[in-house]
């Protein structure tokens, strides 16, 4: 039977807990309950990993590389947008890695718009709530024992099975800037003059 990793990142086990207008009051007992039945009708196994502490994420990412983890659906929290040690490490994984956000993350503030995970995972699914786990969860199967993923869109070449090279992201300074400039009124007007 495939076995799927279920990842929560940092301040995920808050669910239930912190900020339900983004994030429901569903605890993540709850959301681990609907994936571990989800997983049943899908005929697969599922386990569960949470951490506060971006090592300890890494380092279950790369036990998977070797434990017979079959594909993984991972909500990193924060990590998401500048966590270049968890994209290093999914990136050697040969097996289907989906990102999942409960929020819809392009709908909030802007540094939340970029995702350095999103270049090596076959895809990202946000704003459904619990929702986005479980369709997380479908995806991955669907790429273990179906099509490939042929029907799931994404980067071709995660899609074919070839690995492509690491994407050129925007250095952290840079995207530090552009957010000064996003939430200061002063810099936007400074921007758009010396762009004369």
């Amino acid at each position: 039977m495939n076995r799927i990793l279920v990842m929560h990142g940092v301040n995920l086990n808050l669910f239930g807990k912190r900020d339900p207008k983004h994030y429901g009051t569903e605890t993540l007992e709850d959301i681990n309950g609907k994936l571990s039945a989800l997983a049943g009708e899908l005929g697969v196994e599922v386990s569960f990993f949470q951490s506060n502490y971006e090592g300890a994420f890494v380092e279950r990412i790369q036990e998977a590389h070797g434990d017979g983890t079959a594909g993984i659906v991972l909500n990193a929290g924060a990590w998401t947008h500048y966590s270049y040690a968890i994209m290093d490490a999914l990136a050697i994984l040969s097996i289907p890695a989906v990102e999942v956000h409960m929020s819809n993350v392009h709908a909030r503030e802007a540094f939340r718009h970029f995702s350095v995970l999103s270049a090596v995972t076959r895809g990202s699914i946000a704003g459904f709530g619990s929702g986005s786990y479980l369709l997380g969860l479908r995806a991955v199967v669907d790429l273990v024992k179906g099509d490939g993923g042929r029907n799931l869109g994404g980067r071709e070449g995660n899609l074919s099975g070839e690995r492509l090279p690491p994407p050129f992201p925007t250095p952290p300074s840079l995207l530090f800037q552009r957010l000064l400039t996003l939430s200061n009124p002063l810099l936007q007007n400074v921007r758009k003059f010396s762009a004369v």
